[in-house]
């Protein structure tokens, strides 16, 4: 089905196989009494059968769905090997439901990993299944192959909130991993064991007698006893019965045991089969499914669909796979096959893994095709596919990816030739590790006959890892052109089928003007990449275009656009099942600078709490260098200096990046760091701060003009504004808001150390007039103590840009922005900075403590306290202690 092909995290089709109810084989015994009991487990929500390998448990839930006895339709899923990753067993689950019509809101979703799924869309599979307008029966033949603890808390959590709705019932070797001891506490679990499935006398005979037989009581007793019961061995039994010419001296020599069944499969299963046939099961042994062109592939034969053709038909362990040309060994003869080979004729393992191979990547299974190329430890030709199939870039984006980033882990150091370097380079940056990535790139060393893939997966891998840094800035005004250039000389068809590379070269191409400081030129770049991320192979890449789009505006002052873009980035991790490996830590980081921007300090140490614990890779230089700049500005605002210079000091501004990254980096964290020096009175500090960095815009120079304004420079600070650019008269030119309302903060500064109180009232009101779109409130709650007085002298501007402290605007325009008891309509307040020690006095003071009891307490005189308070209440435009702590809190200080 069309539809359930895309619901594969692989991108592989769904297997219909999957799906189909097993056929009851034609000698099989209806045992009432396991009908019975199945029938009345499923009037409770969960039914577990378990026992051995061949104890006959799927074909008892087989014949029980093929008597209609069930509560409502039946969804049967069969599970295998391959299916123990999370995001591979719900997709199956999900694909179950409409393979057997049983209808699901398009709006749950699947996962696009294989690794991992979203817990939002277990939530909504649970909610659709308790939608449902009468029970559904779940059948999940083989959980054991699914043993992770991720889907059993998610299985355990979709039946504990579907409702009576969903009826499921597992089948296994063992006790799935759900809280059994609980629903067994709620009487809520039927449990079928082993020895309920094993054959009576009874029922043995009439397996032997519905197979042609005519046994004898003792022939009966002895198969019975021997086998106990065994379903697998009994059958195996009966069929070897049928073929000698003594059968009840068979029946009496038979002994129930795992070896004994692995002699028999090879003695009576295999033997038995002519020479040619015995050569093709064991060369497909290396494969979980056999298709007739591949098995000629492996024996150089043209017999393949002839011989398992006839397999089935004799009922011979191979069973064909729903309506496709593929086939199916059964599990036990498979692992004897593979077993014989291995301790029979291991030299052939590696060349049957390297044809196995080869035919795969000629039908287009590449990922089939190199996980045989790996096992035959053929890791050159393994690169080489990935390589010139334009693969690599799976290994970071796409539901393959991680499935293709384990794969090549495994591969070994030093190979020689490009590809194995590229595949390296590749892996290395699928886990973050640009150094090695870089390391790797440099090795690949490409020569004139390298093919353009080669070229093109080398130069894409470049521009990720370095962002183009390999040229001066002013050089590469286009540094993915490289990328661009060799994509057009690929063939159109190929290159429509990896739509991953377009969006890694934008979004390469945006990381490279970010890194250089051309912010501008970076969100054009990432909106551009967000247009070409719309399939399920680039949904990766949308995710980080998201977050790394939404911190570059929030860092803008561009407050509104990034916090949108921040929200679509979780949501689009959440809606397509993005691995949490695979996940950005940028969408929190960029809330983070949004709700700092805005005066939310409490939010902001939420947001970058998420940030930090988010289990996303390690951040590149900027994302690391931003997280150091939010937590600076967190102390800052507590008034705690040296532990804000103390978070710049470890920021890790070449956190193997490229060297523009790392500049504009450093830069970032240079004017962080003047911002502490100048906060503590120190303005030589902040301009040397400044000094040492890399000159890397706007934002530079405004801090820079800052500097030298504390430092009593007006000129040179004039001078440096205006060399921005001249924009609407002022010196902030055509800079981003956050860039032009601090610029014209300076200007308006500098107007009212000369006394000029019209122009610095007309630049405070262009700053507030530009600020007030974007709640931009940090400019101005930086700017000291001269910002409040000037407002306190023009109540009118004050009153018009109420939304800076918070408050509503006053009917009659005679409230400031300092007036006693306005009670705030947000957390964020246009407040004077506190002192360390303010900040310890009104933490006592939050307590209840009366002042004798904060002195004791800070080892402080009363007076001292007293005057401490009085500074709070000036600061916190306040009167009394209840308003200062409330203030506070809303302000985020306490």
């Amino acid at each position: 089905m069309a539809e359930d092909a895309q619901l594969h995290p692989s991108g592989d089709p769904l297997l219909a196989a999957k799906f189909a109810v097993p056929v009851v084989p034609p000698a099989f015994v209806a045992r009432k009494r396991l009908l019975d009991r199945l029938t009345e487990a499923t009037q409770g929500p969960l039914t577990v059968i378990t026992g051995p390998a061949g104890a006959g448990k799927t074909s008892l839930a087989a014949s029980w769905q093929s008597e209609h006895l069930a509560p409502g339709p039946v969804v049967w899923l069969t599970l295998e090997n391959d299916d123990h990753a999370p995001g591979v067993f719900w997709a199956y689950v999900l694909g179950a439901f409409r393979y057997h019509r049983v209808p699901l809101p398009d709006g749950v979703g699947s996962p696009s990993s294989a690794d991992n799924v979203d817990h939002s869309l277990i939530v909504r599979l649970a909610s659709a299944l308790a939608e449902l307008p009468g029970p559904v029966v779940l059948v999940l033949d083989g959980l054991e192959h699914t043993a992770a603890r991720d889907v059993a808390a998610d299985l355990d959590f979709v039946l504990a909130h579907a409702g009576p709705q969903l009826r499921l019932v597992l089948l296994g070797r063992v006790d799935p991993a759900l809280p059994l001891h609980r629903y067994r506490a709620e009487a809520r679990i039927c449990e079928i064991r082993g020895s309920e499935l094993a054959f009576s006398p009874r029922e043995t005979d009439r397996l032997l007698r519905c197979h042609g037989l005519q046994p004898s009581k003792e022939s009966v007793t002895a198969l019975t006893e021997r086998t106990q019961g065994w379903a697998a061995g009994l059958r195996l039994c009966a069929l070897a019965m049928q073929r000698t010419e003594d059968a009840e001296q068979f029946a009496q020599s038979f002994a129930a045991s795992q070896n004994a069944v692995a002699d028999y499969l090879m003695a009576e299963v295999l033997a038995v089969q002519p020479d040619t046939t015995q050569d093709l099961l064991i060369r497909t042994s290396i494969l979980t499914h056999v298709h007739p062109e591949l098995a000629d592939a492996l024996t150089g034969r043209a017999d393949g669909e002839l011989i398992l053709g006839r397999l089935v038909r004799e009922n011979a362990f191979v069973e064909p796979i729903g309506d496709t040309a593929w086939y199916r060994c059964h599990p036990l003869f498979a692992e004897v096959l593979r077993a014989h080979l291995r301790s029979r004729s291991p030299e052939l393992g590696a060349p049957l893994h390297r044809e196995a191979a080869h035919w795969l990547d000629r039908h287009d299974r590449l990922t089939d095709a190199l996980e045989h190329a790996a096992a035959a430890d053929a890791w050159t030709y393994a690169a080489g596919l990935l390589v010139d199939r334009l693969a690599a870039a799976r290994l970071l984006t796409g539901p393959d990816s991680h499935r293709l980033e384990r794969l090549f882990r495994a591969m070994p150091d030093g190979l020689p030739g490009t590809a194995p370097a590229l595949a390296a380079a590749a892996c290395a940056l699928a886990r973050g590790d640009t150094v090695a990535s870089r390391k790797h790139l440099a090795g690949a060393g490409e020569n004139g006959d390298a093919t353009v893939e080669s070229r093109l997966t080398g130069a894409l891998l470049r521009l990720l890892t370095d962002g183009g840094a390999h040229r001066p800035a002013q050089e590469a005004p286009d540094p993915g052109r490289e990328v661009r250039v060799l994509m057009e000389q690929v063939d159109r068809d190929t290159l429509g089928r990896h739509p991953e590379i377009e969006a890694l070269r934008r979004y390469g191409l945006a990381r490279a003007h970010l890194g250089a400081g051309r912010r501008a030129e970076a969100r054009e770049a990432f909106t551009a990449a967000l247009a070409a991320a719309t399939d399920e192979q680039t949904w990766t890449v949308r995710h980080h275009c998201l977050g790394a789009l939404a911190l570059t505006e929030a860092v803008d002052g561009m407050l509104c656009e990034a916090e949108a873009h921040a929200r679509e980035g979780l949501q689009a991790a959440d809606e397509h099942g993005i691995p949490v490996g695979h996940r950005t830590g940028l969408c929190h980081l960029a809330l983070a600078a949004v709700a700092s921007d805005r005066g939310d300090l409490t939010g902001a140490g939420r947001y970058l709490g998420a940030a930090v614990g988010s289990g996303a890779p390690t951040w590149d230089a900027l994302g690391a260098a931003e997280a150091a700049v939010l937590r600076s500005r967190l102390e800052l605002a507590h008034g705690r200096t040296a532990a804000a210079l103390s978070e710049l000091d470890d920021a890790p501004v070449s956190a193997g990046g490229a060297p523009f990254a790392e500049g504009e980096a450093a830069g970032r964290v240079a004017v962080a760091r003047s911002a502490v020096h100048l906060a503590r009175g120190d303005p030589r500090a902040a301009l040397g701060a400044l000094r040492r960095a890399p000159r890397t815009g706007p934002a530079h120079a405004v801090a820079s003009a800052a500097a030298h304004l504390a430092a009593g420079d007006t000129e040179q600070a004039r001078r440096l504004l205006a060399a921005l650019g001249d924009g609407e008269g002022d010196g902030a030119g055509d800079a981003c808001p956050g860039v032009r309302v601090r610029a014209l903060l300076v200007e308006a500064q500098a107007a009212a150390a000369e006394d000029d109180i019209a122009q610095a009232v007309a630049l405070l009101g262009r700053a507030l007039d530009t600020a007030r779109p974007q709640q931009l409130r940090a400019p101005f709650t930086e700017r000291g103590p001269w910002l409040r007085h000037l407002l306190a002298h023009t109540p009118e501007l004050a009153d018009a840009h109420a939304w800076l402290s918070g408050r509503p605007a006053a009917a009659d325009g005679r409230h400031g922005p300092g007036t006693a008891g306005a009670s705030p309509a947000g957390p964020p307040l246009l407040v004077e900075r506190l002192s360390r020690r303010e900040l310890d006095v009104l933490r006592c003071a939050a307590q209840l403590m009366s002042t004798d009891e904060i002195a004791a307490d800070l080892f402080l005189s009363v007076n001292t306290v007293k005057t401490h308070l009085k500074s709070v209440y000036r600061k916190l435009s306040v009167s009394r202690r209840s308003e200062a702590v409330r203030r506070a809190r809303d302000a985020g200080l306490l």
